[in-house]
C-alpha cells in the first residue's frame, strides 16, 4: 500500500522549484517537477496528483489558465491548488482564488507558511 502523497510543482525558476520540493520531500512526499504551464496540463491528467503548489508568472502560459483549465476539468477539479507567486496586491490574490486556487501565497513563501498551507488544504480535502 502506497501512502505517499504527491506533489506537483510547476514553477519556471529552477530554484524555487527546487526550494519547494525539497520542502515537500521533507514532508514525506513524491514529489514531480514541471518547468513550464503547456506540458504540465497532459503531467497532471495523467499523475492526478494529490496537490499541486503552482506558480503564475509562467514563460508559456500564465498558472491561471492551468487552474482555470483543471477546475473546468471533472477529473481534476477536486485537487487542491496552493498558488506561490509574486504577484502579491489584492487584485492579483482576488484573482487567483476566483480562478480556484485552494490557497494563495505570496513570495518569498517560507517552509512553515508552506508546509502549512499544504497540511491545511490537504486536511480539507
Amino acid at each position: 500500500m502506497d501512502s505517499q502523497k504527491t506533489v506537483m510543482i510547476i514553477e519556471d525558476e529552477p530554484d524555487a522549484a527546487e526550494m519547494f520540493a525539497e520542502m515537500m520531500r521533507v514532508n514525506g512526499f513524491r514529489v514531480l517537477k514541471m518547468f513550464a504551464s503547456a506540458p504540465a496540463i497532459p503531467m497532471i491528467t495523467q499523475e492526478k496528483p494529490d496537490i499541486i503548489i503552482l506558480d503564475i508568472m509562467m514563460p508559456d502560459i500564465s498558472g491561471l489558465e492551468v487552474l482555470r483549465y483543471m477546475r473546468r476539468e471533472p477529473d481534476l477539479y477536486s485537487i487542491p491548488v496552493i498558488v506561490v507567486s509574486a504577484k502579491s496586491m489584492p487584485g492579483d490574490i482576488k484573482v487567483g482564488l476566483e480562478a480556484g486556487a485552494s490557497m494563495y501565497l505570496t513570495k518569498p513563501v517560507g517552509f512553515l507558511d508552506l508546509k502549512q498551507a499544504v497540511e491545511r488544504v490537504l486536511h480539507k480535502a
